[in-house]
C-alpha cells in the first residue's frame, strides 16, 4: 500500500485514505483504493497530478459500471470526478459533456435538443470520461463516431485538448495515456426530430432490458466480440450460460454478463472470466479477450 494521503496537502478536493471502492462499483466487491480523490474543479486536478510523484500510479474511475477491482486493492491515487464535472451543454449541433455525465444524460439532452446520431448513449451506463477512453459504443455506433474532440489532464498536470484523430480509437480502446483524466468531451449530432429520437431511445432501453441483467450486480459486456462473431454465442455454444464459481455465475438472461449473487469476491468474478476463456478456446478456437476493465492487486489467500 502507497501512503499517498500525504501527497495531496493543499487541494481544495475530497480525500479519503484506504476508501472502499466497492461502496460504488456495479459488481460490488473488490478492495480498497490506497487514497481516493474527487477534486474540486480541472485546476485542482492538474495541480493535484502534478505535485503527484511520477513513481505514484493514478487510476480514474466513474461509476465502475464495466470494472473489475480485484481484492487486494489499487495502489496510489483513485481519481473520480464528483458532479461538478458533469454538466452538459448544447451548442449549435453539438454538445459539451463533463466527463462525470451519465451517457443516458448526453442522450437526452441531444434529444430535447432536436440532434439524432447520440441515441445509442442511452445505452451506455458509464459516465462520459469512461466512454471516451474506452471508445464505449452499442446499437452500431460508437463515441469514435460522434466525438469532435475531449480535454484531458495529462498525468504530469498539463491540460490538452485532443482532437478525435489523436484520440487513436479502436474497438474498445484508445490512445488516452495511461494516468491521464478526460475531464469533457465535445460531440457532433444532426438535426432530427425529437419523437423519432425518443422513440430509438425508447427503443434501445426496451431491447436492454428484456436481453440484459440490469437489475443484478454485473459489468455490463465482459468480453469483446470477435471480428464478425458474438462473445455471447461463443460462450453458450461451449455450454457456459449459467456457469458458477464460488458467488460468481455467468449469466442466464444474456452469457457475456458475469454476475455476483451476492457473496462473490473479485477474485471470484475473474477466475470464472477466465474459465469461460478456457471453455471458450477449448470448444471454439476462439480466444476471448476481456471488455472489462481489471485492476488492482489480488487478495491474500
Amino acid at each position: 500500500m502507497i501512503d499517498a494521503a500525504p501527497l495531496l496537502l493543499g487541494v481544495r478536493g475530497d480525500t479519503r485514505a484506504s476508501a472502499p471502492l466497492a461502496d460504488f462499483i456495479w459488481f460490488r466487491c473488490g478492495g480498497h483504493a490506497d487514497l481516493l480523490f474527487r477534486p474540486a474543479d480541472v485546476a485542482d486536478l492538474a495541480e493535484a497530478l502534478a505535485g503527484l510523484p511520477q513513481e505514484v500510479p493514478v487510476f480514474p474511475v466513474g461509476v465502475g459500471s464495466n470494472l473489475i477491482v480485484r481484492d487486494g486493492g489499487v495502489r496510489g491515487l483513485t481519481v473520480r470526478l464528483p458532479k461538478a464535472f458533469a454538466e452538459v451543454a448544447v451548442e449549435g449541433r453539438r454538445i459539451r459533456a463533463g466527463a462525470a455525465a451519465m451517457g443516458i444524460t448526453v442522450a437526452s439532452a441531444a434529444r430535447d435538443a432536436g440532434l439524432a446520431g447520440l441515441e445509442f448513449l442511452r445505452g451506455i451506463p458509464g459516465t462520459v470520461g469512461g466512454a471516451v477512453a474506452m471508445n464505449a459504443g452499442a446499437y452500431g455506433r460508437e463515441v469514435a463516431d460522434i466525438l469532435v474532440e475531449a480535454r484531458l489532464v495529462l498525468r504530469d498536470g498539463r491540460i490538452e485538448t485532443w482532437p478525435r484523430a489523436r484520440l487513436g480509437f479502436g474497438y474498445r480502446e484508445s490512445a488516452v495515456p495511461d494516468g491521464a483524466v478526460v475531464v469533457e468531451a465535445l460531440f457532433e449530432g444532426r438535426p432530427g426530430d425529437p419523437a423519432t429520437i425518443t422513440a430509438e431511445m425508447d427503443r434501445i432501453a426496451a431491447e436492454r432490458e428484456a436481453s440484459q441483467p440490469l437489475r443484478s450486480r454485473t459489468g455490463g459486456s465482459t468480453f469483446r466480440n470477435p471480428p464478425g462473431m458474438k462473445a455471447w454465442e461463443l460462450i453458450d455454444r461451449a455450454g457456459c450460460r449459467g456457469l458458477r464459481l464460488g458467488g460468481a455465475q455467468v449469466s442466464e438472461k444474456h452469457a457475456n454478463f458475469l454476475l455476483n449473487t451476492g457473496t462473490a469476491t473479485a477474485s471470484d468474478i475473474e477466475a470464472l472470466g477466465e474459465e469461460v476463456r478456457a471453455r471458450v478456446k477449448a470448444a471454439t478456437g476462439v480466444d476471448l479477450r476481456w471488455e472489462i476493465v481489471r485492476v488492482g492487486e489480488p487478495g491474500c489467500g
